[in-house]
């Protein structure tokens, strides 16, 4: 059993058994309580004329316990509870939630939460009826550890292997490297490209005909003519088919590509973890034939414009399209 507080019944027996002479033992004996539990209440609650008086004693009880609950920070404050529910809606977690303010409100203290406090306010929201926490993202399931390490798939004749890769580019200190990939939709009938600039986390992303070579060209040429030469580095993809081109792509959009190793995903990290955001929003078994470029294009941008701790809380976006550099890793 729990501890228990003294109630007005037991403060009104300290009373009487004080005034008929009994001491600190005996009145613990008597109402089962402790010897130091007896000594503290006398000490914490003796009136100003240094009487003990158990109505008083109740009353100071009261607004101790009272002070010693934080209120809900989110019921409370209107203006923090507004900012963390739209924020919530553009699928931010609650730890970029907490950490972005302090970026955004550097000298308001009341623009303080801490993500227990945010996960704790959803959980009561949900319990109330609420839907916040449908945008939280949820668990997936592990995948499956993939048994031996030879490439069962076609060769690619005069790839570079990405232990030829530039040291520079595992430190993340320039623009312009790159990672890619393919995600594939519905029965393997469907499938987007994605790009992720390693040092902003920046992604691109569009829908391919198919998954040929040709057609990962055309849709990466399409979406780095926004990017400027000087961000166009490297790629670093991994054996995949629609890859097999690159010589290609390096010609048209101006990067040089380097190879991960045989089922290595680690090696390409950003991309892998990027890929993952992306189906918080197309489960597996979407079929991205039925998904505009419209819808896919919004969700690139929810995505660009999320805080992510590694970079100190500024968005993939900020962090491309400014002239600071970001040293985060994976």
């Amino acid at each position: 059993m729990g501890y228990r507080h003294l109630n007005i019944n037991e403060r009104e027996s300290i009373l009487k058994m004080r005034s008929e002479g009994k001491n600190l033992l005996e009145i613990a004996i008597y109402l089962g309580r402790s010897k130091g539990t007896i000594s503290r209440e006398l000490n914490r609650n003796m009136s100003s004329t240094h009487d003990y008086k158990p109505h008083l004693a109740q009353r100071y009880y009261s607004k101790r316990r009272a002070a010693s609950k934080q209120p809900y920070r989110l019921e409370q404050n209107g203006r923090l509870r507004r900012r963390v529910c739209s924020k919530l809606e553009q699928y931010h977690s609650p730890e970029q939630i907490a950490g972005r303010l302090e970026i955004d409100y550097p000298d308001n203290a009341q623009m303080r939460v801490s993500p227990l406090t945010i996960y704790s306010w959803v959980k009561r929201d949900k319990v109330d009826g609420g839907v916040f926490y449908k945008f939280l993202r949820q668990g997936r399931r592990k995948r499956r550890k993939k048994h031996g390490s030879n490439d069962k798939r076609g060769r690619i004749p005069n790839k570079r292997s990405i232990s030829e890769r530039p040291e520079v580019v595992d430190k993340r200190n320039r623009f312009g490297d790159w990672e890619g990939d393919s995600v594939s939709g519905k029965g393997h009938g469907s499938f987007i490209a994605t790009h992720v600039e390693r040092a902003s986390r920046y992604l691109l992303s569009g829908r391919m005909k198919d998954k040929s070579a040709q057609s990962m060209n055309e849709t990466t040429r399409r979406l780095f003519r926004k990017i400027p030469k000087s961000k166009r580095q490297t790629m670093t993809v991994d054996n995949g088919k629609e890859f097999a081109q690159f010589k290609e792509m390096e010609k048209t959009v101006g990067l040089c590509c380097y190879f991960a190793d045989p089922y290595s995903s680690y090696q390409r990290g950003t991309n892998e973890n990027t890929n993952g955001l992306l189906r918080q929003f197309f489960p597996k078994g979407t079929d991205f034939k039925k998904v505009s470029d419209k819808e896919l294009d919004k969700v690139v941008a929810l995505i660009n414009n999320r805080p992510r701790k590694c970079l100190k809380y500024r968005t993939p976006n900020e962090v491309l399209w400014s002239d600071e550099k970001s040293c985060a890793s994976d």
